[in-house]
């Protein structure tokens, strides 16, 4: 049997379809902004979702933190959740090499940042505070599309307390997909948005950063300063270019498909689904059954993120049919029995 792999959407690999793409990409040295797949990519995605400009880099890393760093100067704040993943989940790396200070914000339990606690961190205009310059959003959170009016009082809070708002938009197709709204209809809310092709939308690899001219222009040499120029890029702008056209629909396909999965395990003895949003079921298992059933699942060539928690997460994606989806239900029945 193959391998199913829930542990995240960053494991697919590309399609018979995507690889020919990739083979016939015309290329060009990118540091000289002279690749043509990677100008058209930037260019499609500045088009569909609202923006003057666009930059392609390797990683949804370092799309946030060019962001970061071209929105701040250093000694400034950016205000962001506790739990987010440009705070987390980055290595720190507005602090360490932007001199950027990171405000975290607590959760709501919907994975918002209230909007009032953030206006109360905001900082007064005195020397003794860092400056705050920029308030950073997720989407989705854990699954979960962000409310369209939620992101509207976020704009205005912004506008009235002179904050940029930049979005780590690593699943923004998923939110756009699950909300059934044009993708610039969220993207339009802020003044830089990162897309990550390499998550539900199956390229093997690369992130955009959307912005003003000016914004794009300071992350481009930030981009060269952190490494990320590449040369003959194409070959992998071509496969997010492939991934636009025929693998955004396609994510309702994973919803529902996470929908079912959670419908399934709800019925099961000693393990709890907690939440389902878009492409993302999260579950708990008593912590003493983590080892058994980390083995059980491998038995089944089966693979989860089972860490030292009790809380899971599995993620559906392009890799995943409906036998896999089953597959998994079936495994996780025996579990139950046990």
């Amino acid at each position: 049997m193959n391998w199913i792999d829930l542990r995240s959407d960053t494991v697919t690999q590309p399609t018979p379809a995507m690889r020919e793409a990739m083979a016939r990409a015309p290329v060009g040295d990118d540091v000289y902004g002279e690749d043509p797949t990677v100008n058209a990519l930037q260019q499609r995605l500045a088009d569909d979702l609202g923006f003057e400009a666009g930059l392609f880099v390797p990683s949804g890393t370092q799309s946030n933190l060019l962001a970061l760093i071209a929105h701040c100067q250093r000694g400034d704040e950016y205000l962001v959740g506790m739990d987010a993943h440009t705070y987390k989940y980055e290595g720190g790396g507005a602090a360490v090499l932007g001199s950027i200070q990171p405000q975290p914000i607590v959760h709501a339990a919907d994975g918002t940042l209230p909007l009032d606690a953030v206006e109360r961190a905001i900082k007064p205009i005195d020397p003794h505070f860092a400056r705050s310059r920029l308030l950073c959003l997720e989407n989705t959170w854990h699954g979960r599309p962000m409310p369209l009016d939620y992101l509207r009082d976020a704009r205005a809070l912004c506008d009235r307390r002179g904050l940029a708002l930049h979005l780590d938009g690593a699943r923004l197709y998923n939110a756009a997909v699950a909300q059934g709204v044009p993708v610039r209809d969220i993207a339009g809310h802020f003044d830089s948005v990162s897309v990550c092709l390499s998550k539900g939308l199956g390229a093997p690899v690369g992130s955009v950063l959307l912005g003003t001219h000016a914004l794009i222009d300071s992350a481009r040499r930030w981009r060269k300063v952190t490494g990320g120029g590449m040369r003959q890029a194409g070959i992998l702008a071509a496969a997010g270019l492939h991934a636009l056209d025929h693998h955004v629909t396609r994510l309702a396909d994973d919803h529902a498909r996470a929908a079912r999965l959670a419908q399934a395990l709800h019925a099961l003895s000693g393990i709890a689904v907690t939440s389902q949003h878009s492409n993302m079921v999260f579950i708990e298992v008593d912590g003493e059954r983590l080892d058994e059933l980390k083995q059980h699942m491998d038995a089944a060539r089966i693979r989860l993120s089972i860490g030292t928690t009790p809380a899971i997460r599995l993620v559906l994606h392009l890799d995943v049919d409906d036998d896999g989806v089953q597959r998994t239900i079936a495994a996780l029945q025996a579990f139950a029995r046990r």
